[in-house]
Formats: structure tokens, sequence, C-alpha cells
């Protein structure tokens, strides 16, 4: 009687079994499935620009070199930014780097980032609190806006000597975006790294981009040159590589060559066709940041931040790179950036 029930009850506890508990029972030789990767957001808001193109490449690699999956997402406004953390809930990512469309949104993102419990990165532009004070709890990455905007100001009035320009003949135009804390703080440190070359503050004038594009940075400049009509020679700066394409087309419709204009970007990576241009134009040069290396760094440090649960600094910043016509191709096959 006892052998007969034996059979009976093994049964009867295999049938009682969870299913999966079943499939280990039934094949003790079969190997578990395999643990699902980390998986990350990359969010960025303005996806069709070559910087943050770049930034998503850096990530991947990132991804692909410490085996985690990023998922790319444009982010162009306020309700794309929520429905993009919401969507990286449901597909169960365990946080996000970003790029915000607007600084101000950064305690909706972070609210909303936590109630997923999603870890979070900024890169490039830093969140900013209701109070308008930076959010320092929140992990940034970005370059250091006023030293890189203060290299370009330098490299300015270095070329401006070079070329024997009279300071009385020469005008500094600064396409500007005050509203972002870190243009603000790349057109002051252009201003600043002038001024203490000696270049004479009653020699600098602004123009105020409504949009940070080139069509924007055309109309800030056209409104510059329309008032100062005597101005020889142009020197320009602005928050990025496209504020200062904008108004070299400007100066290009009044009659300004690259003889008598010289403008310095920063980006580095939306100047490529300009810097290959058989004739030099009023684009001299620009203050590279490498956005593969950025795209890198945010990705790998919230995986480690992820993996590990050891937080990344609160504040890391990247240095730039001076690149022109004579050494840009090296520069950016060096850095990835062109084949």
């Amino acid at each position: 009687m006892k052998n007969f029930l034996l059979p009976l009850l093994c049964a009867g506890a295999l049938l009682a079994l969870p299913a999966c508990a079943k499939k280990a029972a039934t094949s003790p030789g079969s190997a578990s499935a395999p643990e699902k990767k980390i998986q990350i957001g990359y969010l960025v808001k303005q996806p069709e620009e070559p910087w943050f193109q770049f930034e998503w490449k850096g990530a991947t690699a990132a991804g692909a070199q410490h085996d985690f999956e990023v998922v790319k997402l444009g982010v162009t406004d306020g309700e794309k930014v929520m429905s993009a953390i919401d969507n990286l809930a449901a597909m169960g990512a365990q946080g996000f780097v970003i790029c915000t469309p607007d600084v101000r949104l950064g305690p909706a993102i972070m609210n909303r980032a936590q109630q997923a419990g999603l870890k979070v990165i900024t890169v490039d532009d830093q969140l900013v609190a209701g109070d308008g004070k930076f959010m320092t709890s929140v992990p940034y990455l970005g370059m250091s806006a006023t030293q890189i905007g203060r290299d370009v100001g330098t490299e300015l009035f270095r070329e401006m000597q070079h070329r024997g320009w009279k300071a009385e003949d020469t005008g500094l135009c600064t396409v500007t975006f005050e509203e972002l804390d870190t243009a603000r703080a790349r057109t002051d440190g252009a201003i600043a790294a002038l001024k203490d070359a000696g270049f004479p503050a009653s020699r600098i004038f602004k123009g105020a981009q409504k949009t940070t594009d080139i069509p924007g940075s055309f109309a800030a400049a056209n409104i510059v040159l329309t008032q100062h009509p005597t101005v020889k020679h142009w020197l320009i700066c602005a928050l990025n590589d496209t504020g200062v394409l904008g108004a070299v087309r400007a100066m290009e419709d009044r009659g300004f060559t690259a003889e008598n204009v010289i403008g310095i970007g920063i980006n580095g990576t939306d100047c490529i066709d300009e810097l290959r241009k058989s004739k030099p134009t009023g684009f001299f040069g620009s203050m590279l940041v490498s956005a593969p290396q950025e795209g890198f760094r945010t990705a790998e440090l919230l995986h480690q931040w992820i993996a590990t649960g050891v937080a990344p600094p609160p504040d890391t910043r990247t240095a730039g790179i001076f690149i022109t016509r004579d050494n840009f191709e090296q520069v950016l096959k060096k850095e990835g950036i062109i084949p």
C-alpha cells in the first residue's frame, strides 16, 4: 500500500508547483532564462540636431561596451517629456539621461521620475527649480560654459590681432539667448575675456535671439548690423555654432566676407559642412565639446548608478578643443565624430 501511494504523492506535489517550478523540476538539466539587460532612456530636446545625434551615438557605444540598452527619444516639448517618462517606466527602464526642452520643467520631471522609480542624469542644460536656482541634487554633466566662452573670446582677440584690426574699426556681434543660463554663461564668458584682453566695452553689441537656430540668429544679427553700419570688421560669438552661422549669413547679405569677419562657435558638430567649403567664410572656427564623449559618459554613469547603487558626481564639466579649417578633420576623426 505504501509503495502504491508514494508515486501519487509525488505527482500531487509536482502538480501543486508553479509553472516555472514545474519546468525546472521536469527539466533538471535546463538552463535558467537569461537576466534582462538594464535599460535606460536618452531624451534630447532637438533630435534633428547633429549634436544630439552624436550624443546618442556615444550613449549607444556605452551600451554596447557595458551590455545595457539605450532607448533614444526626442522630447521637443513638455508634454513629450512627460509621455516619454511614462513610456520608459512601462517598458521597464530604470533611469534616463535628459536634455530638456525647458529647464523650468525640472520639478515636474523629477516628480514624475520619482513616482516611476527612475534615476535621472541631466546633460547639457541643468534643471532649474521653481525659485530659479539650479537643481543641484540632480546629477549633471555638461560643458564648462563660462570657461569655454572665455576661450572663444581669447581666440577672437588673438585672430583680430593677427589680422592687425584696430579696435575702433571693429565690433563684437554677440548673439544672445539669455533665457538659458548656460547660453548666457557662454556669451558672458566671451565678452569678459575680450574685455580682459583690452577690447573696449563700447564696441560690444548684443542681439537677442528669439529662437536658438540659424533663422533666429540671422534676425538678431541683422538688427545689430542695422544699428551699427559704420563697423568695418566684425567678431561674432553666440550660444553655439548655429548662432554664429546665422550671424555669418546675415553679414554676407551685407557684403561682409571672410576677410572682415571672424566668427567662433561652440559645439564643433554643426559647422562641419561650413568648414569643408572650398572657399572660407566668416565662420573661422569652433570650440569643440565632444558630443559622443558626453553621450558615452552620461550613459555609463547612469548604468553604473543603476547596477551598483553608487550615485555619479553631482556636477561634471567638460573642456573644449579649438578647431578651424586647418585641423577640424583630424580632431573630429580622433573624437569619432567623422569617419
